[in-house]
């Protein structure tokens, strides 16, 4: 028998508390045993993402949140600036051409990140640009974008902000109200590390204005019709949710918040930094280069020349039970990709880097065995990880 680890950057590892709440006999969603949960949800994820505007719990994976966030605040023949750092802009730039939109699209090499004073140039340029969307963690590559100062800049601007979370948010800092986030989207199945299928999205008060102008048909995915249910007595979702996956993401938001944000943010940071040591200990190249703008939710790494990294990932997962990501898009086959959000503590990471190294000695990679583990195991204990 092999154990089988899931150490990608989405879906998550999930706790056996988590997963008991999954178990629990499903109850009616306009019942007010579930009308109670909902309501707590609601709140506490006002709390990850440090806002009191209103959250919205949809369910759908976080592609229906983005698609939200394009056809509720804007119309036919809008400009939009999609800066695109990766695979998850690209898809964002596919769905606003899709729903008719002009873009601008500011196009980076994937592994670098924005750099804020581009976007203040084109917004000045064209001042009838309508919304700013971006990553706060590009996925595909693990860079992360420094949202804060663009944030600064977007803010004096008609233009709406709207931030891709998803994988990022409970990995990294992200302060919606202090920084003037007007529309937030999340996942379930990343650092809350609770079943996937639900996504939720916040907007602020300038994301309505443009809400009320909108002119994009929808349905399943109006926000307006989500805001009247929510501001019911009970606040409810207007369609039937998914139930189970509500109720065990209050027990992860519980573990999540009783660990406290700020511990949470230090847990993954150490993680990230010592997978990060120890692929470099290894002589293995890091695709992001400029050590500040990594994200702490996966590390994305190069497979070193004459390496396949379709078979070092299946050799990972088949023989060893480890399952990592591969490339996405332009990086498929050139980079694999090692998650350390969520449900994830030092032991994991040191499994993840030992199944790496058997199977790079496997393939015939040149390296001192053990050596990325060691370097791994010392940047927990310099670092003093249990005691954060």
């Amino acid at each position: 028998m092999i154990k089988k680890y899931v150490m990608t950057p989405g879906p998550t590892p999930i706790s056996e508390e988590v997963l008991l709440e999954h178990a629990r006999p499903l109850m009616h969603h306009r019942s007010p045993e579930f009308s109670k949960i909902f309501v707590e949800v609601t709140d506490k994820l006002k709390r990850l993402l440090q806002t009191k505007n209103d959250v919205f719990i949809l369910t759908s994976s976080g592609t229906g949140a983005m698609e939200a966030s394009i056809v509720n605040f804007f119309s036919r023949d809008d400009a939009v600036l999609v800066v695109n750092i990766g695979n998850f802009g690209e898809r964002f730039k596919k769905m606003t051409l899709k729903y008719g939109l002009e873009v601008f699209s500011l196009d980076y090499e994937w592994g670098d990140t924005a750099e804020p004073g581009d976007i203040k140039k084109i917004l000045d340029e064209n001042p009838g640009i309508k919304g700013v969307i971006l990553q706060f963690s590009e996925t595909s590559t693990g860079a992360l974008n420094d949202v804060e100062t663009i944030a600064s800049i977007v803010k004096n601007y008609p233009a709406i902000f709207i931030v891709d979370a998803i994988s990022g948010l409970g990995a990294s800092d992200l302060r919606t109200d202090e920084w003037n986030l007007d529309v937030v989207i999340g996942g379930s199945q990343k650092a809350l590390s609770a079943p996937t299928g639900i996504a939720f999205i916040s907007v602020s008060d300038k994301a309505w204005k443009l809400n009320e102008k909108s002119d994009i048909p929808r349905f399943y995915f109006d926000l307006a019709t989500a805001r009247n249910y929510l501001h019911k007595t009970p606040p409810q979702s207007p369609w039937t949710p998914g139930i189970s996956i509500i109720v065990s993401m209050n027990k992860a938001l519980d573990l999540l918040l009783e660990e406290g944000l700020e511990k949470v943010f230090n847990r993954h940071r150490v993680m990230a930094l010592a997978t990060r040591k120890a692929a470099e200990k290894l002589g293995l190249e890091l695709l992001v280069k400029d050590r500040d703008k990594r994200g702490f939710s996966v590390t994305s790494i190069i497979v070193p020349e004459g390496i396949d990294a379709r078979e070092l990932t299946k050799i990972m997962r088949v023989k060893y039970g480890v399952t990592i990501a591969g490339g996405q898009g332009k990086l498929s086959g050139k980079i694999i990709r090692i998650g350390h959000l969520g449900y994830f503590g030092m032991f994991d990471v040191i499994i993840a880097i030992s199944a790496l190294e058997m199977t790079l000695k496997e393939i015939g990679f040149q390296f001192e065995i053990g050596s990325g583990i060691a370097e791994a195991e010392k940047t927990f204990m310099e670092n003093n990880y249990l005691d954060s």
